[in-house]
């Protein structure tokens, strides 16, 4: 009875073990997509304004920074919020203006549903909006005949009675359509920065300078390394930076499924205090006789909580074990799918990735939670060899 208990106890501490492996990789693995999602879109370093919207071009030292070692490329990049329409259908949207060495290093190539990536041809401006953008506008690239209508604030000028006035209206052929994430996709349409400077009236400004690196393992030191030549006037932001929030989420979400499946796996291990217990009271002649023979108590306390431990490093190495197998098949076989009949979801399978950090951390919270267990019963192991020597005195 008591080898049946005890398998039950490291079947419990096995199964959260490998619950624990399996639900943190696969967090892992989302947390890894998501990531190399808006890398597609967001740049290694992002120069801003520190005050206001907007700066004036010839404030930005483009030589100095371009001197920086590991810099392969700066792009001019003008957003502001804009009106499209076309057809009968309108939607605001984010205008993003960029120059001509956004092409050469960003990652959407990859990422165009339709058309492809294509800002300028014999000298005309083109568009690609987001997606999401698309959908809204009802937008068909083959109708080659009609234009998206961008209406854009003015800044300058007199506004007359007439509302149309007020805003500046310049039409764009679409060629493309990127798909890299929703945040992205309904909020953005690509542009060249010469169209975004005549809609917005910014002839000398920017919003912002996107820089790419060659090594992305020197980031921090290259985001330092600009701020000290661009000063307090400019704020420099890496790509955990630009997503702070989201980053904040993602691991605040981790680890308290963690912390949840911890508990449980705590409550797992009552089942190693009952074995225990047990094993304890079954073996209350065999602690009188090891006491008879010199046996103290601190000896009986070591070898029950032995095997106390036992369980639980049984049990923690058996699910590891089996968690990294299941995390593995799914790595290379995709058991597990994602229903993604109401939708394009970009993978099929759950994504997993496993970290030797997580197998660390699983295991140290294992063994704090079994030595509590094995302690429990074990503690009171001189009281029970007491009362059992006096029964044997009489």
């Amino acid at each position: 009875m008591i080898n049946i208990i005890s398998g039950v106890s490291v079947a419990g501490v096995t199964i959260g073990t490998m619950a624990l492996i399996v639900v943190l990789s696969v967090f892992n693995g989302f947390e890894s997509l998501v990531i190399s999602l808006f890398n597609t879109f967001d740049p290694h370093i992002k120069v801003y304004p520190a005050a206001g919207k907007t700066f004036a071009d010839s404030t930005y030292p483009w030589q100095k920074v371009a001197a920086v070692e590991g810099i392969s490329a700066q792009t001019a990049i003008i957003e502001e919020k804009v009106l499209l329409r076309y057809g009968t259908n309108q939607y605001l949207a984010t205008l993003k203006g960029v120059d001509k060495n956004y092409e050469t290093w960003i990652g959407l190539n990859n990422m165009m549903s339709e058309g492809s990536l294509m800002l300028e041809f014999k000298g005309r401006p083109l568009a690609i909006p987001g997606q999401g953008v698309a959908y809204y506008l009802g937008l068909n690239l083959d109708d080659f005949e009609q234009e998206i209508e961008v209406y854009a604030p003015r800044r300058t000028g007199n506004i007359g009675m007439n509302p149309e006035q007020a805003f500046n209206r310049m039409d764009i052929r679409p060629v493309g359509i990127f798909s890299v994430q929703q945040d992205f996709d309904s909020k953005y349409m690509i542009v060249p920065l010469s169209f975004a400077r005549d809609a917005l009236e910014y002839p000398n400004e920017l919003s912002a300078v996107e820089i790419a690196i060659d090594n992305e393992k020197n980031l921090t030191e290259i985001q330092h390394k600009i701020q000290a030549i661009l000063g307090s006037a400019f704020e420099v932001k890496n790509r955990f930076e630009q997503q702070e929030m989201l980053y904040k989420i993602m691991r605040s979400e981790k680890w308290a499924i963690f912390m949840i499946l911890g508990f449980i796996l705590f409550i797992a291990t009552f089942n190693v205090i009952g074995s225990l217990s047990m094993l304890i009271l079954e073996k209350k002649k065999d602690i009188a006789i090891l006491q008879s023979m010199g046996g103290d108590e601190l000896l009986i306390r070591r070898i029950f909580l032995v095997q106390g431990m036992m369980v639980s490093f049984g049990g923690a190495f058996a699910g590891m074990l089996l968690g990294a197998a299941i995390c593995f098949l799914q790595q290379q076989f995709g058991l597990v799918r994602i229903n993604t009949e109401g939708g394009s979801f970009l993978i099929d399978s759950y994504p997993v990735l496993m970290q030797w950090k997580d197998f660390i951390y699983v295991f140290v919270v294992v063994s704090v939670i079994g030595f509590v267990a094995a302690w429990f019963p074990v503690r009171n192991i001189g009281k029970i060899g007491s009362v059992i020597a006096a029964l044997h005195s009489r």
